[in-house]
């Protein structure tokens, strides 16, 4: 029984050890020796286009959220074309047209978002 187990995942579990200890010396290494020095540049607003603020009724604009919720929405569907095509050989003629109707709605949906302008910067 353990070796029928081992003989299969040994592999999985060892590269899983390794890749957590080296995560972990990563992490470890840079408390380290990063240097801890914040300036104004670092410790300002970068990423959500608005300084931080006290007062959580404040309006802001929520197109950096709806285009970010996007794409992950997008980046998930396109996720779901890595199982399909390593077992396209195996599913045959159902499973190709089932992912051509998929890829038809998402691209449906993709040029629906385009044309009212969510993906639209300003």
């Amino acid at each position: 029984m353990i070796y029928n187990f081992l003989s299969d995942y040994l592999t999985i579990i060892i590269f899983l050890f390794i890749a957590i200890g080296l995560s972990i010396g990563f992490i470890v290494l840079n408390f380290i020796a990063a240097p801890n020095n914040p300036d104004t540049e670092k410790l300002s607003a970068y990423e959500c286009g608005f300084e931080a603020f006290n007062d959580s009724r404040m309006e802001f604009d929520v197109r950096f959220y709806l285009v970010a919720i996007l794409f992950i929405i997008f980046d998930l569907e396109i996720a779901y074309l890595f199982p399909w095509a390593i077992s396209l050989g195996s599913i045959g003629l159902y499973g190709f047209w089932s992912m051509m109707i998929f890829l038809g709605v998402l691209t449906i949906g993709f040029i629906y978002e385009w044309k009212k302008g969510a993906l639209d910067w300003e």
